[in-house]
């Protein structure tokens, strides 16, 4: 028996999809690319920070601390100081984009009116998300009803955490463990006292 070949027919419609998914696989690529000289970037720039930021430290030997013979040695900072130069860099991250020049590839500045990032900028090419309100696609639950301290000028505080949004207070009346002792052997005893607090929320 004879196989029935059948004819495949290429319709406008299916060369648009077929063109379209073209695109998609150039962008995909184009910003996969972006991502590895972002990253390479970056990547030198922490190492240029380490390196710059190392400091000499030496320990004496000899009788009663005479220090006849010295030994130093260079030491890397620590990762709190490296913490907080980067986080000085990325305050002023500069954002690019990819650009093909002569066959090669390289990062521009995403505005004309920017200057091209040096080798010690940082560089970024996505914004980073918000995470004052609710978004299913960067997984943020939002800041509105989240509990924060008024007084607090960190992380936890009503102005940063609240966007800027503002917040509500309310008094509660809250019990908790108070006046606990411990006894030989071995518990601990504790009352329950009852105090009033005022709870922030953001609105």
């Amino acid at each position: 028996q004879r196989s029935k070949r059948t004819k495949k027919t290429v319709t406008s419609r299916s060369l648009v999809t077929y063109n379209n998914d073209i695109d998609t696989g150039k962008r995909k690529k184009r910003s996969a690319a972006s991502r590895a000289l972002v990253n390479l970037h970056n990547n030198e720039v922490g190492r240029k920070l380490v390196e710059g930021n190392m400091k000499v430290d030496c320990k004496c030997h000899g009788v009663s601390g005479s220090c006849e013979l010295k030994t130093c040695w260079k030491a890397m900072p620590t990762f709190r100081e490296i913490g907080e130069l980067l986080k000085d860099k990325f305050d002023g991250a500069t954002e690019v984009r990819l650009k093909e020049l002569n066959g090669r590839l390289e990062l521009e500045p995403n505005k004309q009116y920017f200057k091209k990032p040096s080798e010690e900028d940082l560089v970024y090419v996505e914004g980073s998300p918000e995470y004052c309100e609710y978004d299913i696609n960067s997984g943020s639950l939002g800041t509105h009803g989240r509990k924060c301290d008024k007084n607090s000028r960190g992380l936890d505080g009503c102005d940063l955490l609240c966007c800027n949004r503002g917040y509500t207070s309310r008094r509660e009346r809250v019990r908790e463990r108070c006046s606990c002792k411990f006894h030989w052997c071995c518990f601990v005893q504790c009352r329950t006292c009852i105090r009033d607090v005022v709870i922030h929320t953001c609105k």
